[in-house]
């Protein structure tokens, strides 16, 4: 299947005290929407932003919020987030039960997610197969593949992890789930984005790598970047 390749911007990698002039100039030169990492200092070190943060933004943007929550407990996440159609709803594919063990199962959260018309995907790390993703398939439309480690902005990117990209695409049309979009995720730069588009994914998180490189504008990132994913 071919997809429309997107653009979601990390906002942790924005100028937070001038977030909405941001914004703007992203809005303007055309990304698709905006990636938010949700951490809750649990299943990852680091703590971020929360509802009233997410809140803030949607009243400042249309564009789709891109939300990545790398919390121990998206179901009670995500009763506290005004989720709108075309955001996307991603929660972590380690995430076990807590009476068996084994991987959670996602069917409810997605049908809550989808009944509010957003998207539902899961989070791979670099070191989970994306195997691990197979019981909830049928309730996925994204599968984020994350080629850092997760939790800082800037880690550098985990070697050979691009191979896994082109693997999943595999694994996920073999299983006659090819409407599933993959979504890459952690020092993205434009030359790599372009790499991983043939390799079959279609989202591309930028951040430090790809949009918000030192000494370059928003206005020559954005269009380089664009034009490395068209394919």
């Amino acid at each position: 299947m071919k997809y429309r390749n997107k653009i979601s911007v990390s906002v942790m990698c924005s100028d937070l005290l001038n977030l909405g002039k941001d914004i703007r100039i992203l809005e303007k030169n055309g990304v698709d929407m905006l990636h938010v990492d949700i951490m809750d200092a649990h299943f990852v070190p680091n703590l971020t932003f929360g509802p009233d943060f997410i809140k803030a933004m949607q009243a400042e943007t249309t564009l789709p919020i891109d939300a990545h929550f790398m919390v121990e407990d998206p179901e009670l996440m995500f009763g506290k987030y005004t989720l709108r159609k075309g955001d996307i709803f991603t929660a972590h594919a380690e995430l076990t039960d807590k009476l068996t063990g084994k991987p959670r199962d996602y069917e409810k959260l997605s049908e809550n997610v989808h009944g509010s018309g957003s998207l539902f995907g899961l989070a791979v790390n670099p070191e989970t197969p994306v195997e691990i993703t197979e019981p909830n398939l049928p309730y996925l439309d994204t599968i984020t593949l994350m080629l850092v480690h997760p939790g800082f902005a800037g880690a550098k990117m985990v070697d050979g992890i691009m191979d896994k990209v082109s693997a999943a695409r595999a694994y996920l049309d073999g299983k006659g789930f090819d409407n599933i979009e993959i979504s890459v995720d952690g020092s993205v730069s434009a030359e790599r984005a372009g790499r991983m588009a043939a390799m079959g994914a279609s989202i591309f998180v930028g951040g430090t790598a790809g949009i918000y490189r030192k000494g370059m504008e928003l206005s020559e990132t954005i269009p380089a970047f664009r034009k490395a994913i068209t394919i």
